[in-house]
């Protein structure tokens, strides 16, 4: 599997370099979805810009993201869905479950959002 590892203090962009997310790469995907989280980042956005074609495995693999991050009360985001990959994950109905925005910037301002959203609760208790 190719893909590029960008780190940041309050998340990890993972910008996988593959035209297919299916059972071939998956696998891959989903450890080094867990080695992200069990190395405790827990705001993920996946890059899937390249991405032609996925599968259902490849939805599984997005689900373990979703999962991972949500655990750690953070967020995984995905971005630059063509219009095929976007049309399965609607069509699974996981857009009402992952959180999917055009772009990193767009995903890095949410991220960011979320962080000062939290950090203002955690002051009010």
């Amino acid at each position: 599997m190719k893909f590029a590892v960008d780190k940041h203090e309050k998340y990890i962009l993972v910008k996988l370099n593959e035209s297919k997310l299916n059972s071939l790469v998956t696998p891959q995907l989903k450890s080094e979805l867990i080695l992200i989280n069990t190395e405790g980042q827990r705001n993920v956005i996946l890059d899937l810009s390249q991405v032609k074609f996925a599968d259902s495995s490849g939805l599984s693999s997005l689900l373990v993201g979703h999962r991972l991050c949500k655990n750690a009360e953070g967020l995984f985001i995905l971005t630059g869905l063509n219009d095929a990959v976007s049309r399965l994950v609607t069509i699974s109905q996981l857009d009402n479950v992952l959180t999917i925005v055009p772009t990193n910037e767009e995903a890095i301002d949410l991220i960011f959002m979320e962080e000062i959203e939290k950090e203002l609760k955690r002051e009010l208790k």
